[in-house]
C-alpha cells in the first residue's frame, strides 16, 4: 500500500499532461477524419489531414505544456528562493510556522516542536514547501517531461484513427481506445474504472458524431 501510494503521487507530475495529450489526440484526430470523410474527401486527403493533424497537434500541445509548466516552475522557484532568504533573517520566525502548522494538524505541542526541530535541521526550505506553500517534492512542476508526455502521448492517440481509417473502423476503433484509456487513467489514479471509461467514451462520441454531421452537411454546399 505504501508503494502504491508512492507511485500514485509520483504519476500526478505527468499524468494529467499524458491523459490529455492522449485523448485530445484521439478525439481530435477521429473527429478530423470522420469530417472530412464524410464530406467525400479522397483517401488519400483524409490520410494527409490525419497526419497533418497528428504533427501540428503533438507540437501544440508539447509547446503549451512546457510553457504553462515552466511558467509555475518558475513560480515556484522563485518563491522557494524568497523562503530561503526569509529564513537567513528570521529562522525562528519559520520553526515557529512549522510549529503551528503541525498543531493544526491535531499534533500536541512537544511533539509539533519535536517535528519542527527534525525538518529545520534537515532542510527548512523544503519543509517549508511542504507544509506552507504546498509544494511537495513528488508534485514539482518538470517542463520537459510535461511537454514530452504530452507530445507523445497525442502522437499515439492521433495515430489509432488514422491507422483504424487505412482499416475503414475509425469510429469503433476510436471508442475502444478511448474507453480503454479511461479506465487506465482511472486505474491510475485509484478512481472508479467504469466512471472513468464511460466518461471518456461519452465526450469523445460526441465529438466525432458533431464532427462527421458538419463534414457531412457542408458536403452537400460545396
Amino acid at each position: 500500500m505504501r508503494g502504491t501510494e508512492i507511485h500514485r503521487r509520483k504519476a500526478i507530475g505527468w499524468l494529467p499532461a499524458a491523459v490529455l495529450g492522449a485523448d485530445d489526440g484521439l478525439v481530435s484526430t477521429a473527429s478530423l477524419v470522420l469530417g472530412v470523410a464524410a464530406a467525400h474527401a479522397t483517401h488519400n486527403s483524409v490520410l494527409i489531414t490525419g497526419i497533418s493533424g497528428l504533427v501540428a497537434g503533438a507540437m501544440s500541445m508539447a509547446a503549451s505544456e512546457y510553457v504553462s509548466v515552466h511558467a509555475l516552475a518558475d513560480s515556484e522557484a522563485a518563491e522557494l528562493a524568497r523562503r530561503h532568504a526569509h529564513l537567513k533573517v528570521n529562522a525562528k520566525g519559520a520553526h515557529d510556522a512549522l510549529v503551528t502548522s503541525y498543531l493544526s494538524l491535531g499534533l500536541n505541542d512537544v511533539l509539533a516542536k519535536e517535528v519542527a526541530d527534525g525538518l529545520m535541521a534537515n532542510g527548512a526550505v523544503g519543509a517549508l514547501a511542504r507544509v506552507e506553500l504546498l509544494i511537495p517534492t513528488a508534485r514539482r512542476a518538470h517542463p520537459n517531461q510535461a511537454a514530452l508526455a504530452s507530445a507523445s502521448s497525442f502522437a499515439i492517440g492521433a495515430s489509432i484513427p488514422i491507422f483504424a481509417y487505412i482499416l475503414a473502423f475509425v469510429a469503433l476503433t476510436a471508442l475502444a481506445f478511448l474507453a480503454a484509456l479511461g479506465a487506465s487513467a482511472a486505474r491510475a489514479g485509484g478512481a472508479c474504472m467504469l466512471i472513468g471509461a464511460m466518461r471518456v467514451t461519452f465526450w469523445g462520441a460526441l465529438a466525432m458524431a458533431l464532427t462527421a454531421g458538419v463534414g457531412r452537411l457542408f458536403s452537400t454546399f460545396i
